[in-house]
This record gives structure tokens, C-alpha cells and sequence, in this order.
């Protein structure tokens, strides 16, 4: 799959294409239904599948104390929309003077002349431009006028509700994996590169592997049955937990993950780690001793978890 970051950075070689337009934030059913489509016109046409997002999230640049918690990293949404068949993908950088664009400037200057987009496909309450002007009647106007053709989406529902990334969200805010994963066709994961932590599982005698999670905050936090692939690794049954540590007067957002029977160096390896079953709350415990029970427990109940899944640990 072949990136685009800025438009600063379209080029003819990308001229041509049906592309589709939004966050896709978690890439659920809802996404992959657009994204589905969009690889069909592609492969009719003969031109390439394109997906238009931007970085940082609008809602993160116009109130980003108010805007809801990322489900994924780009790097985790860039990697699902390689891995679904995506041809390209241009990220477009939102700052204010990409908000302040009409949506005769947004068409002319990225859909047209930047990309120059032969069928878009767009969900059923997509906006854009200047004062949110622009919607799927502006677009088919704007088609006529340019030369490309347009088609929105019906709603994706899952158990006679509408799929969306909130609804993804509040699932895994009640700690509802398998919700979750109902609605995003897959358990709900997270990548990241090993780093050193502070060494204190290390000194409880469960040493985890550190992702830090840098600006993504996701809506849950807890212990978890984990499985965990990369660095030869595969669905290898693990703990985590994510969250800011409290025992140990944690200050940043981090997921820490014990690999059950495992020994190896994971430093600077890069992992994707799937939440599979909640096991409990993040808490605080009093001191070390108590810390270091309350893990052996968690791995105790994950393995009479992950034996009841029948995983082979």
C-alpha cells in the first residue's frame, strides 16, 4: 500500500482513482463495507483504491481536551487498511488552513486536481468544507461539474443498531469485548514497539514487555487475557494490563503484558496485542506484596480462561 502524507505530496503518479473519505477510526463493519465498495469500483475501473483521512482527527484539532478517545494508532489504521486490500492511502494534515477551505476548494484542490477522483463512495453523514457546507447533495453536484461520479453508503447495522466508531467505543468502555469485536469483525488490538519500563515486574517475578501508548488513549483500561503476535511469536497466550499504574504511582498510559510461559528478548520488537477476555478493573493496591498477589491471581484466572477457549498455552 502505497501512503500519501500531505498534500504537499500528490503527485500525478497517484492521478486516478475511486477513493472514499473519513477517520475510519477502528476500521469496523461500517468501514469495511464502504471499503469493500470502494475496491470493487477500483478493480472496474482499473485505477487504484484510495482512502482520504486525516491527521490529527478534526475533533482532536478543533477541541482535543473534548475529543473522544482514539480506538487505534495511524500506524495500527494504516496497517488494517494494507491489510483489507487498500491500494492508498492520502492523510491529509488537518490544521487551519485546511478547516478553513470551502468545499469548492476541498472538491477543486484535492479530489480533482490532487487526486483526481473518478468514483467516490461515502458514508450516509459524511461533511466537509468550511462550516461543514459540504454533503453528499454538494458532492454529486460537484461531480457533474468535474467529471466523477458519486454513491453513499446505507447504514451498517449489527443486533438493529447502527455500527459506528462511538458505538465501539461504549462497548469497550463497559469492558463488552465481545461486543466489540462483533462490531469490528475481529478483537479489538493494539501494535506497539517494546520498550524498557521501570523493571518493577521484573522484581514481582512477572517481567512484561512495555508498549507505551504515547498520544493514544483508548476508552478502557484494565487486566485483560491477551494473545500477542510478532517477534516470531503467534495468538501467544499473555496478561496485560492497560492503564496508568497506580500501584506504582504511574504517570503515563501504557500497556504492559506478561507473556505466559515465555522467556526472550523483546526490547525494540515491534507487537500487536489482542484483548480477548476483561479479567478485572484496574486498582490500587497497598505496596508491592499485595501488587504482586493480585497478578499471580490474574494469571491464574487467565489461564482458566484461555484453557476454557481451549488454547494450548
Amino acid at each position: 500500500m502505497h501512503l500519501i502524507r500531505g498534500t504537499h505530496n500528490l503527485h500525478r503518479a497517484q492521478y486516478g482513482c475511486v477513493a472514499t473519505i473519513g477517520n475510519f477510526d477502528g476500521v469496523h463493519l461500517g468501514h469495511r463495507k464502504i471499503l469493500d465498495r470502494v475496491r470493487e469500483q477500483a478493480r472496474a475501473l482499473g485505477v487504484a483504491s484510495t482512502v482520504m483521512l486525516f491527521e490529527p482527527q478534526p475533533q482532536e484539532f478543533f477541541a482535543p481536551e473534548q475529543a473522544p478517545a482514539r480506538l487505534m494508532s495511524l500506524r495500527d489504521k494504516l496497517r488494517t487498511l494494507a491489510h483489507l486490500g487498500v491500494d492508498q492511502v492520502f492523510c491529509a494534515r488537518f490544521d487551519n488552513a485546511f478547516r478553513c477551505q470551502s468545499a469548492e476548494d476541498f472538491v477543486r484542490n484535492l479530489l480533482v486536481d490532487g487526486l483526481g477522483v473518478r468514483h467516490l463512495v461515502i458514508g450516509d453523514d459524511f461533511r466537509f468544507g468550511s462550516g461543514r457546507e459540504g454533503d453528499f447533495a454538494y458532492l454529486q453536484q460537484a461531480g457533474r461539474r468535474h467529471g466523477f461520479s458519486v454513491e453513499d453508503t446505507p447504514t451498517c447495522e449489527a443486533a438493529g443498531a447502527r455500527v459506528s466508531s462511538t458505538r465501539v467505543r461504549d462497548a469497550l468502555a463497559r469492558g463488552d469485548l465481545a461486543e466489540t469485536e462483533a462490531l469490528l469483525g475481529r478483537p479489538y488490538g493494539i501494535s506497539g514497539r517494546v520498550h524498557h519500563g521501570d523493571h518493577i515486574g521484573r522484581t514481582l517475578g512477572v517481567p512484561t514487555a512495555n508498549l507505551p501508548l504515547r498520544r493514544l488513549r483508548v476508552p478502557i483500561t484494565g487486566v485483560f487475557a491477551v494473545t500477542v503476535n510478532g517477534a516470531g511469536l503467534t495468538d501467544h497466550a499473555a496478561v496485560a494490563n492497560m492503564g496508568s499504574r497506580p500501584s506504582v504511582n504511574g504517570r503515563d498510559w501504557r500497556l504492559e503484558v506478561h507473556l505466559l510461559d515465555y522467556q526472550g528478548d523483546l526490547y525494540g520488537r515491534h507487537l500487536e496485542v489482542a484483548l480477548r477476555h476483561h479479567l478485572r478493573p484496574e486498582k490500587k493496591f497497598d505496596g508491592l506484596d499485595a501488587l504482586r498477589d493480585a497478578i499471580h491471581n490474574d494469571i491464574d484466572n487467565a489461564r482458566h480462561w484461555f484453557a476454557r477457549e481451549g488454547t494450548t498455552l
